[in-house]
């Protein structure tokens, strides 16, 4: 059960659209628009009508009507119609679409079905149909006519082309196919030899335009075949003229045409027309052709009685011809340089000359000749120069002031040009510039003397980092009066070219003038790069090599140093172009910063790669104070160390000398013979008053223990030192001496035995024993350590 109550919606939703479905075809809704095409962007009114009755499954409820303009959802109004209808109306107020489709949808079950439709197109009326012309073909006698459609109007738009004869009414003479803008009127339905009525008509639901109408003779705009060119030869007598022989093409035998001529030679783009030339078939002359030059020629007609809506007939098939040569003419244009050559008299010539031009050069130039005076009847002149370049190298005697330049070809040779080979003493020239005329071209500026000027002599060189020499970087300016001149011949942009003005007065040269000049500037190839000459705690000088001139590209207007440090604290200065070198100061010590170069032209800019740099601790003047300073130290600590070794004050004063016991007196008084008296014992004396005021202890070597002798000499097996007294009575002072075992360090030995000791047979209590105070036979050889003891007051050492 469950599965059927399922089941159930989805067969009413299937079932209600098929009825809708059917409904609607039979009329269950009808979708009504004020006009299914309109003008574009014009408004549209729409209105969509369910009638119950007719629409299966919505005879109960309410009936919801929407509207959809393609896919976009449109609102509309709804209201009861009459006879229990629903009315939706639908207004758009700008119809922007050239063709859409605008649905009508009635909602059931939460579903929306489609029960109607309307497409609508919106365009704009035809346009006018612009250059209608038309050709008439011989060949079947079908007049093609075509013309310019105009702007596309976006709605189906019937195009005819209509005719009249004189005294018939208009038809349609074709119609375009496939969208094209011509099309052909058969034979049957032309009027030869009679004016006609032609015009196109373009017709859409919007309106009707129409061409402007022709008024034509057929005939007059009929398109001939063209002329075919029999042959072309130079007139005899007069040479810069020629004489071309045509034919018409077949089946114009019997029309009188009119004819044009063109020509060109092989190197000039442009052609040369010739008109007027009527008649049916023969020749034609012309004249005022170069002499010794290939020429192309081409020849169309049309009938002559043609109006000027008439059509020509394509150009014929082309056909060459050279005319005759003849001997050069005119002037070469010279320019020379001379120099001594040494010994023997002589003057060494570089002469340079232009080629002639075409007109002058009458045909293909062999070569050229130069000598030393002008050719007479009957005898040559010495030459001194025979070649095909434009330039020659001769000596000539020192005294030679004029040479003889001259071109020939097959036909001849050209007058002489004489060179006369100035001195150059002539007054200067001022304010020479130059400016660019173009990618390829220097316009030159300069000033004019006060002198009269014969010519001008301009050259130019392009700067390479090798020198080279052009040798046909020049021109001759022939107008005195002139002051400004176009140069064209190899320049290119972005190069520089040094440019030299030659004044040529009467008789002498003057001085030249010089400027440089680029065509066209961009930014440098590279920029330069940097290095570091020296470093500081707070400057830092740099250095860079020019950049080559092929890769300036312009004139370097100035450098621009960047330095930063690794806190991005970023500083810049401009350099003169003119430098190679710059000093950064205020750099903080110690710290790493990064520097880099832009080089600049007028027309950008160039960066370089990047320095990395760490400026110092102390200045190269601190440090060499520092070493100074470290080695006076040292050279005072090596005098004083020299001086206390030589001066014994000064060692007394810092190491003084320690009296040996061994010399004093107290040794030397000792009798080597005591009487035998005994000894009274230290305990049994009475006690008396004993004063201690002073306690002097001397130690001995480091290591050693008193009363040690050294392992080099024999030593006592009494391992206590041995005290001396001498004791005059009660009352008396008291000297006591002990001596270790031990030599004070750098003592010397007595020269002499010690004196002998008195034996103290005198005990602590027992007079004698243990506890006895005993003196050897004999002293130690040193005495390290000596006590002094003052009893009552005293004291008494000697050496």
């Amino acid at each position: 059960m469950a599965r059927r109550g399922a089941g159930t919606p989805f067969l009413l939703q299937l079932s209600l659209l098929l009825l809708l479905h059917l409904g609607g075809t039979l009329g269950c809704a009808l979708v009504a628009v004020s006009s299914p095409i309109v003008p574009l962007g014009s408004a549209v009114t729409a209105s969509c009508t369910i009638q119950r009755e007719l629409c299966r499954g919505l005879e109960q409820g309410k009936v919801r009507i929407s509207w959809m303009l393609d896919n976009k959802l449109v609102v509309g109004s709804q209201r009861p119609g009459p006879g229990g209808t629903e009315v939706s109306n639908l207004t758009l107020p700008r119809f922007n679409h050239t063709q859409a489709r605008l649905w009508c949808y009635v909602e059931w079950n939460g579903t929306k079905q489609r029960v109607g439709m309307a497409e609508i197109r919106a365009g704009y009326p035809p346009a006018k149909p612009l250059n209608l012309s038309c050709v008439l073909n011989l060949g079947d006698y079908g007049l093609t006519c075509q013309w310019e459609q105009g702007t596309n109007s976006h709605l189906p738009t019937r195009v005819m082309l209509k005719c009249a004869g004189s005294r018939a009414q208009a038809v349609t003479g074709c119609t375009p196919q496939g969208g094209h803008s011509h099309c052909t009127v058969p034979r049957r339905l032309l009027q030869l030899y009679r004016q006609m009525e032609i015009w196109v008509s373009a017709t859409n639901a919007l309106g009707t335009a129409e061409s402007e109408h022709l008024f034509i003779d057929p005939m007059d705009v009929a398109k001939l075949d063209p002329p075919t060119l029999q042959s072309i030869q130079s007139i005899p007598f007069q040479t810069d003229c020629i004489a071309l022989a045509w034919d018409v093409a077949r089946g114009t035998e019997h029309m009188e045409l009119q004819c044009e001529l063109r020509y060109r030679a092989s190197e000039d783009p442009a052609w040369a027309l010739v008109t007027g030339i009527i008649g049916r078939a023969g020749t034609a002359q012309h004249c005022g052709f170069l002499f010794g030059t290939q020429y192309h020629f081409q020849m169309r007609c049309r009938r002559s009685s043609a109006s000027a809506l008439a059509s020509w007939s394509e150009w014929s098939p082309g056909r060459n011809y050279t005319t005759h040569e003849k001997a050069p003419t005119g002037k070469l244009d010279a320019w020379w340089a001379a120099q001594p050559a040494g010994a023997g008299g002589r003057l060494e010539v570089q002469l340079r000359w232009k080629a002639p031009r075409q007109r002058e050069a009458n045909g293909r130039v062999l070569g050229y000749r130069v000598t030393l005076s002008p050719r007479r009847r009957g005898r040559d002149p010495p030459t001194v120069c025979n070649t095909t370049h434009t330039q020659c190298n001769f000596s000539v005697p020192a005294r030679t002031r004029r040479v003889y330049l001259s071109a020939y070809n097959a036909a001849g040779e050209s007058a002489p040009t004489e060179v006369v080979l100035l001195e150059g003493k002539g007054q200067p020239l001022a304010g020479l510039r130059a400016v660019p005329g173009s990618e390829r071209s220097l316009w030159v500026h300069w000033e004019a003397p006060l002198a009269p000027v014969i010519a001008y002599v301009l050259e130019w060189q392009r700067v390479t980092a090798e020198p080279g020499h052009c040798s046909s970087c020049w021109q001759m300016e022939r107008d005195g009066a002139a002051t400004t001149a176009l140069i064209q011949d190899g320049i290119e942009p972005f190069q520089r070219y040094n440019i030299s003005l030659y004044p040529l007065y009467e008789g002498t040269v003057g001085v030249p003038v010089h400027t440089t000049a680029y065509s066209q500037q961009k930014a440098p190839s590279h920029a330069p790069k940097l290095h570091l000459r020296r470093i500081s705690k707070s400057e830092a000088e740099l250095c860079w090599e020019p950049l080559p001139v092929e890769m300036q590209n312009g004139f370097i207007t100035s450098y621009t140093i960047f330095w930063a440090n690794s806190i991005a604290d970023v500083a810049s200065a401009t350099v003169n172009p003119s430098l190679s070198s710059f000093v950064i100061r205020g750099l903080k010590r110690s710290t790493l910063y990064k520097v880099h170069i832009m080089a600049s032209t007028a027309a950008g800019s160039t960066n370089g790669t990047t320095l990395t740099l760490v400026t110092t601790v102390l200045d190269d003047t601190e440090i060499q104070f520092l070493f100074l300073t470290l080695g006076l130290i040292f050279v005072l600590l090596m005098v004083l160390l020299i001086c206390f070794q030589k001066n014994e004050r000064m060692k007394e004063q810092l190491w003084p000398s320690v009296p040996d016991p061994a010399n004093s007196s107290l040794g030397k008084w000792v009798p080597a013979a005591v009487p035998q008296e005994p000894l009274q014992v230290l305990a049994a004396r009475e006690p008396g008053p004993a004063a201690i005021s002073t306690v002097t202890v001397l130690e001995g070597e480091p290591g050693k223990q008193p009363g040690k002798e050294p392992s080099a000499l024999p030593v006592a097996p009494a391992a206590l030192p041995r005290p001396y007294v001498r004791q005059e009575g009660p009352g008396e002072p008291v000297q006591y001496a002990r001596v270790g075992g031990a030599g004070y360090r750098g003592q010397r030995l007595l020269p002499e035995p010690g004196p002998r000791f008195y034996e103290n047979l005198r005990g602590r209590g027992d007079g004698g024993g243990a506890g006895d105070w005993g003196f050897p036979e004999e002293p130690p050889a040193t005495f390290p350590l000596l006590q002094g003891l003052r009893i009552g007051g005293a004291e008494e050492l000697h050496e």
